[in-house]
């Protein structure tokens, strides 16, 4: 990878680890669990830049490998991440503090959230952060009718554990 391709990595990130943060929030219910994940995701997102061809966004093609990685590890049920080492040139990556108290609002949203699926997390937190339905279909490999009808049904839900 080119410095100029290393540069456009790094700078990409900062502008949307935010999207990462609120992924390993849905997916962990721990801070140390939170920064593994962050971790393997950035690893993930690093290792499959050079196939990034640019067809959609950046925050589109992350939140796909993103919430991938999330969902895979999810599903193996592990508390922890596996790392693995990669290229010290990342570390200068400056962290933007990810603050749980100033979320105590949504708190109860995301322990509703948290007892959905996999993909019915990945769709609410994909609506929650406005994307419209072609792209959420997109990034979650489905039809856009199919993404509208799971969403009405996930509202439905949480509506329900919400306000039983």
């Amino acid at each position: 990878m080119s410095k100029n391709q290393e540069h456009l990595f790094v700078q990409q990130l900062q502008a949307n680890q935010n999207i990462i943060h609120k992924i390993c929030r849905l997916y962990t219910d721990g801070q140390d669990a939170h920064q593994d994940l962050f971790q393997e995701i950035t690893i993930q997102l690093w290792r499959a830049f050079p196939k990034f061809r640019g067809e959609s966004k950046f925050s589109t093609w992350a939140y796909r490998v993103a919430l991938n990685t999330a969902i895979t590890l999810y599903r193996k049920n592990k508390r922890t991440v596996a790392t693995v080492a990669y290229e010290s040139r990342i570390h200068f990556t400056k962290e933007i503090e990810y603050n749980y108290e100033e979320e105590e609002q949504i708190k109860l949203l995301y322990k509703a959230v948290y007892q959905l699926n996999d993909i019915e997390k990945a769709l609410v937190f994909m609506y929650l952060e406005d994307k419209d339905y072609r792209e959420i279909a997109a990034t979650l490999g489905i039809n856009e009718g199919n993404a509208r009808v799971k969403m009405n049904r996930i509202k439905r839900k949480l509506k329900n554990v919400l306000n039983p």
